[in-house]
C-alpha cells in the first residue's frame, strides 16, 4: 500500500467517523475521478453506515440523466465549471437518500485542456445537510493520475472541514 492509499484511507475513516456521528448519508457525484472518491469512503469498514451511493458521471449526458443538470448550463459553461458541479451535488441530493453531498468535474489530462480551462482544472461541490452548497476551483499540477488524486484528496479534505 502506497502513501497516497494510506492518506485516503485515513480521510475517508475520519470523514465517515464524522457523518455517522451526526447521523448523515453520503453521496459522490463523480466526473474525472472515475468513483475514487466512493472507492475511497467504501474501502473503510462500516460505510454502509454512512456511504449511501455513488455516480459516475463521465459524459455530458450523463451529468443530464442521472443528476439533473441542465443542458443549458452544460452548454453555456461547459462541464469543468462552477454552475455544474452545483448542479451535480444537487442532483445528487435528489436521486439518493443522502443529504450530503460532494460533485467533481475537472480536466485531468494529458489532453482536454484549453487557454480558459487548462489541464489540471477541477471544480468540487459540497452540499450540506442544511442544503447549502460550496463549490472551490482548483488547478492541480503533474500527470493525470497526480490530478486525480489531488482531486479526490481536495474532495475529501472538504468534507472533513466541512462537517
Amino acid at each position: 500500500m502506497d502513501t497516497n492509499d494510506v492518506t485516503l484511507q485515513a480521510l475517508a475513516a475520519e470523514v465517515g467517523a464524522k457523518l455517522m456521528t451526526a447521523g448523515l448519508m453520503l453521496a459522490s457525484a463523480e466526473s474525472c475521478t472515475g468513483g475514487w472518491i466512493a472507492k475511497a469512503m467504501t474501502d473503510t469498514a462500516g460505510s454502509s453506515g454512512w456511504f449511501e451511493r455513488g455516480f459516475i458521471t463521465y459524459s455530458n449526458e450523463s451529468k443530464a440523466a442521472m443528476l439533473g443538470v441542465r443542458a443549458r448550463t452544460l452548454e453555456q459553461y461547459g462541464a469543468v465549471s462552477e454552475q455544474v458541479v452545483r448542479e451535480m451535488a444537487e442532483g445528487a441530493a435528489s436521486w439518493s437518500q443522502a443529504r450530503v453531498t460532494v460533485a467533481v468535474s475537472g480536466i485531468a489530462g494529458p489532453d482536454g485542456g484549453s487557454p480558459d480551462k487548462p489541464v489540471g482544472t477541477v471544480w468540487i461541490a459540497w452540499r450540506w445537510a442544511d442544503g447549502r452548497v460550496e463549490a472551490k476551483h482548483h488547478l492541480f499540477r503533474g500527470d493525470r493520475g497526480s490530478v486525480r488524486f489531488q482531486a479526490v484528496l481536495m474532495a475529501l479534505e472538504g468534507l472533513r472541514d466541512g462537517l
